[in-house]
């Protein structure tokens, strides 16, 4: 075979597979359809959910990298929290149904930004922010913000301070412009389906990933281009945003509860205690023996604790 034909047949199959992940994103978005509502913001178009008494206190919960909207009402946190409030629960940019337009470096900041305009948009005040994974960067953001002031963060297996960590860098490929373009609509998809079902089981180890987890989340959401795209700058981003929050900490002001679990396989548990030693005056959670989905192993605590500054709010 000569090297024009080599050529030819690399690029036959590249096409191939462009065809097919483009193919395969139409089919698993018209098997999985929105289960929200969407607004514009800022020129951002966001999908989110709203349950509960419109009139009641407000919760806020924002997912982690690679998730969305379905974690939280797996999990059981929305029907509980429901229950007695109004939670709005959002698909961060890039994930879900939820726009990452690449004229912006989505950063936590940037995202915190974007949140507070659509918060303010959906008439939400002082309410309390819930945030799992990087979702707890972005609520840290907006604990930051002095003109948007809010009653209480519940910050959840987050990672806060920088350490050594090259498995992030290197699941950050997809991320980059023009090179990454091609590996999201080529072979990043595959691989990422392949290394999934372990990484689920990371995820929730060392305890079992829960039966309504399987059959519930939409996981084939996960592997569409643009989600590898949003889940690989997060990657990218996390140490950086980490070195950036960590002096600004001791700024919040309102009250905090930090839940992690002591087997967290995929952000150690050192930084939970870490953040409950700079900030003083927050509640530490670790909840023995379970895993980075600490939202599954332990709702109840977690939904008790949003409660708690509920009723603070009132007295």
């Amino acid at each position: 075979m000569s090297t024009a034909e080599v050529i030819l047949a690399v690029w036959g199959v590249l096409l191939v597979l462009v065809i097919g992940n483009i193919v395969f994103s139409f089919l698993t978005e018209r098997k999985n359809p929105p289960i929200g509502r969407f607004m514009e913001c800022d020129g951002v178009r966001l999908h989110y959910l709203e349950r509960g008494d419109p009139t009641a206190r407000c919760v806020v919960l924002f997912h982690g990298n690679g998730a969305m909207i379905q974690d939280f009402i797996i999990s059981g946190l929305v029907d509980r929290l429901a229950s007695r409030s109004r939670v709005i629960c959002f698909d961060r940019p890039g994930f879900g149904y939820s726009q990452r337009p690449r004229a912006r470096i989505w950063t936590a900041t940037t995202q915190a930004a974007l949140f507070v305009k659509a918060l303010d948009q959906l008439g939400v005040r002082d309410p309390v922010v819930l945030g799992h994974s990087w979702g707890a960067l972005v609520a840290a953001a907006i604990g930051f913000q002095k003109e948007y002031p809010i009653r209480g963060l519940v910050l959840a297996s987050g990672y806060y301070f920088p350490t050594p960590r090259w498995d992030f860098w290197m699941v950050a490929g997809p991320a980059v412009p023009v090179f990454g373009d091609l590996l999201r609509y080529t072979v990043a998809p595959l691989i990422s389906w392949a290394i999934l079902p372990a990484l689920i089981r990371k995820l929730f180890a060392p305890r079992s990933v829960p039966e309504n987890f399987k059959h519930g989340f939409p996981a084939s959401l996960t592997l569409r281009p643009k989600q590898l795209r949003a889940a690989a700058e997060e990657s990218a981003f996390l140490i950086l945003e980490a070195a950036r929050f960590q002096s600004r900490y001791p700024s919040i002001r309102c009250p905090v509860h930090i839940f992690h679990g002591t087997a967290d396989q995929i952000i150690e548990p050192e930084q939970a205690s870490r953040l409950h030693e700079v900030l003083g005056r927050s509640d530490l959670h670790l909840i023995r023996g379970a895993g980075h989905m600490v939202t599954y192993a332990d709702s109840t605590s977690i939904a008790q604790a949003v409660e708690s500054l509920e009723i603070a709010m009132v007295k």
